[in-house]
């Protein structure tokens, strides 16, 4: 039993470490945009199929990453162009941002299954043995998936802490009306947003794809334990998302035993909801 334990929490430090990437992207779009955006799961999955397409024509798995980065911000971009950008010149409601956000969630999910198909997929990639740590049985995209969450999260971190864009960034969450008096370039700063969220969603769908098959919707799958993240985070803090959704990765692959796997998300929503009646704005200070 306690190998077993102890195998589960391994396995959900690399959900939490992929939820944790996506999860920050989420949180920034809220947090500068405030936007509720419900087809960031789907720009996630969007990531793991560029990332599929680039690798099966032959490219190495990293450089396919790195493109499909690009190309899913690509896609971002082309969002905001057409859709949030219109939607924020005219002020419209959060809810009815919400709605928008749930139609491109579908748009994209059925363009990926008109364009790929339904079936999973699978990166080409060499079988590799799973490494034996201490008794505990750990595949090597596992260990791989965590190193790059841990690289990916220092570079935010650092970005966020010590860069002019960064300072930005932060003071266009706390009051953008203030933010855009004092001089700074609000439009940029929307633009790295983005730049910023796609490429830590792209590469958490395409880890997702590396311990998981590449499928339609992985990315709806995880939309529940994101926005969990994100709140039990508190709402624009991303060190609060980070933290937050390694929580919800662990507590949910140690309930499988006892509920089975198809109560995950389930297990997610509890554990916001808990905490949400006991510390209503989240487990840490909100906004960037």
């Amino acid at each position: 039993m306690d190998t077993q334990f102890f195998q589960l929490i391994v396995n959900g430090i690399a959900v939490g470490s992929i939820i944790a990437l996506a999860a920050v992207g989420l949180t920034l779009t809220y947090g500068i945009l405030r936007l509720s955006n419900f087809a960031h799961g789907d720009f996630l999955t969007l990531g793991a199929y560029l990332t599929w397409l680039i690798n099966t024509i032959g490219v190495n798995i990293w450089l396919s990453m790195i493109l499909a980065a690009v190309g899913t911000v690509a896609a971002m971009l082309l969002s905001e162009k057409l859709l949030w950008s219109k939607m924020r010149s005219i002020r419209a409601t959060s809810t009815t941002l919400i709605i928008i956000s749930i139609g491109l969630a579908l748009f994209l999910r059925n363009g990926i299954i008109f364009i790929w198909g339904g079936k999973n997929q699978n990166y080409n990639l060499p079988v590799t043995p799973a490494l034996d740590i201490a008794g505990l049985k750990v595949p090597q995209n596992q260990l791989l998936v965590l190193g790059l969450a841990v690289l990916a999260i220092l570079a935010l971190h650092y970005l966020l802490q010590n860069t002019k864009i960064g300072k930005a960034m932060r003071a266009v969450a706390d009051d953008l009306d203030l933010a855009r008096v004092s001089g700074i370039n609000v439009d940029r700063v929307i633009l790295w947003t983005w730049v910023i969220a796609g490429s830590l969603t792209s590469l958490g769908g395409s880890m997702y794809g590396l311990i998981t098959a590449v499928r339609p919707n992985m990315g709806w799958f995880l939309i529940l334990p994101l926005f969990a993240s994100v709140i039990l985070g508190g709402i624009g803090n991303p060190y609060g998302a980070i933290a937050a959704a390694f929580i919800i990765g662990i507590v949910q692959e140690i309930s499988t035993p006892w509920l089975g796997s198809q109560y995950k998300q389930g297990v997610a929503l509890l554990i916001m909801i808990l905490v949400l009646l006991i510390r209503p704005k989240g487990l840490f200070k909100g906004t960037i």
